[in-house]
């Protein structure tokens, strides 16, 4: 009877898998079970840059490449090809939103994000937009859903020129300064509390 191989993941061999299994497009990493194989020293900084052993990744399509693999589940980011899986870790939200389209006016507004790895994501109820406000400081850290679990965090220009096309609805009896897109209204600060 032989000795089960332990296989340690390193990111040329995770690469290797991740090319064959992204051909044709973004693969399905949410159907894929395979087994956990260790965490790998890859980082995701809150700027969207990718580190493998504290040094910068340089190459857009590695990134990209990557990016294509990554998986939430629950709180832990994971890169999943058919044959392993190895944890990774992410400062804040694994994307960027570095711009945005608008498209029409009004409730009728639509607002196609683009992130720093190439990847699109038109807000509505299946992309939503989300404000987080740091407790003490009260300064605003917006997201937009951009697939499976996986947030974008919207870089403060995009977040100003939102800011620009924000009205005020009421929701819930309470009057909000927030944005449209895709046909529903995403709050981003209650408008008593907007600065006079």
């Amino acid at each position: 009877m032989s000795a089960q191989k332990i296989v340690t993941p390193d990111a040329e061999g995770l690469a290797a898998h991740a090319k064959k299994a992204t051909k044709g497009g973004l693969p399905p990493v949410h159907k894929w079970n395979p087994p956990f194989c260790g965490d790998l020293d890859m980082r995701i900084a809150r700027d969207g840059t990718w580190f493998y052993l504290g040094t910068p990744i340089g190459r857009f399509e590695l990134v990209r490449l990557f990016s294509s693999i990554l998986r939430k589940d629950d709180e832990d980011y994971f890169l999943v090809t058919p044959v392993e899986k190895v944890g990774i870790t992410v400062d804040d939200a694994p994307f960027v939103a570095v711009d945005f389209t608008v498209e029409s006016e009004g409730r009728d507004q639509l607002l196609t994000f683009e992130t720093h790895v190439g990847d699109f994501a038109a807000a509505g109820p299946d992309h939503p937009i989300r404000v987080e406000r740091d407790p003490e400081t009260g300064e605003p850290s917006p997201y937009v859903l951009v697939r499976a679990n996986l947030e974008a965090l919207i870089d403060r220009k995009s977040f100003y020129r939102i800011v620009d096309l924000a009205v005020t609805e009421s929701l819930d009896g309470e009057d909000w300064f927030g944005v449209w897109s895709g046909g529903q209204f995403f709050p981003i600060i209650p408008s008593a509390e907007l600065p006079s």
